[in-house]
């Protein structure tokens, strides 16, 4: 902000953009900065500036500047990638059959505050969605999700949310024997910038209120979990159906249905949760497991 002051008739600049301006303080002057500015207007003060007014909300990621008057960094939500499911096999000559698991969740972060310093870059990243295992049904993997970050050029690492992994059904045969179920794994959340728990900003939030986020709290974070893993059924042609996803964010997002065997796949998760396994007895395909996720806003705290 640029202030002018009237010099025998000719307007002067007396203020720079960075917002400073020298004011007499007891005996010497002293370097100030301007948070607020206001104006009489018939009795009534009006505010004519601030130093930095919250920014909305922004999913943007790559390489993002923080706004030079902001400290820190209100994040909405933010979610690592869940993980695929995997499909179902049919062993008839082995006497059972065998449902996909259900892939996992996510860690994530729900109304979470980090300071951050003015003018410094951030490199975020959304995790990407874990892939439905493919391949032969009797050896299948299914993929993992990916993580979502956020890290600063003077901050360091704020945070890291690893995507969910993938199980795997592995070791069977046409001939037997059943194949090893193994299940999903979640994804784990590393906190690493400095987190706020109280204060209010300069234009006047008190951060504790912030509860827009998925779980509805403020200061919320937490690991993702595995999906169901239904295992194998005994007897030829035996129908079980596939393992559900891990939910996401503390539940709060259900991960994918489970596929019904010979009939349907696995369902796909959203926001970080795991996909539905394939159902047994008809070899039904996992699901994609839902992206990641990040959304953000850069505050002034006072």
């Amino acid at each position: 902000m640029a202030i002018f002051v009237k010099d025998g008739g000719t307007w002067r600049e007396i203020s720079s953009d960075t917002g400073q301006l020298y004011v007499h303080d007891g005996t010497s002057f002293t370097n100030k900065t301007i948070t607020n500015a206001y104006v009489k207007d018939n009795n009534t003060w009006r505010e004519i500036y601030t130093l930095f007014t919250t920014t909305a909300f922004s999913s943007t990621t790559g390489t993002v500047a923080v706004p030079q008057n902001a400290n820190a960094i209100h994040v909405q939500f933010a979610v690592g990638g869940g993980s695929g499911g995997v499909k179902g096999a049919e062993y008839d000559k082995a006497g059972g059959e065998s449902a996909g698991p259900g892939g996992s969740s996510g860690a994530y972060i729900s109304d979470k505050v980090f300071t951050v310093t003015g003018g410094e870059n951030l490199t975020i990243a959304a995790g990407a969605a874990g892939a439905a295992s493919s391949g032969s049904s009797y050896n299948t993997t299914a993929g993992n999700g990916g993580a979502t970050t956020i890290s600063g050029s003077s901050s360091g690492s704020l945070f890291s949310l690893a995507g969910g992994t993938g199980g795997s059904g592995l070791n069977g045969g046409v001939q037997g024997p059943l194949r090893s179920n193994n299940a999903s794994v979640g994804g784990n959340a590393t906190l690493s910038g400095t987190v706020l728990t109280s204060g209010t900003t300069l234009d006047g939030l008190n951060i504790t209120s912030f509860n827009s986020g998925p779980v509805g709290t403020f200061n919320q974070s937490g690991n993702g979990v595995a999906g169901t893993n239904p295992g194998n059924c005994g007897g030829d042609n035996c129908q079980i159906t596939g393992g559900v996803g891990g939910a996401s964010y503390a539940g709060n997002v259900s991960g994918g249905a489970g596929g019904v065997a010979s009939s349907s796949s696995g369902g796909n998760g959203s926001r970080g949760s795991g996909a539905g396994g394939g159902g047994a007895q008809g070899q039904t395909n996992g699901g994609t497991g839902g992206a990641g996720e990040v959304n953000y806003r850069f505050l002034r705290m006072v």
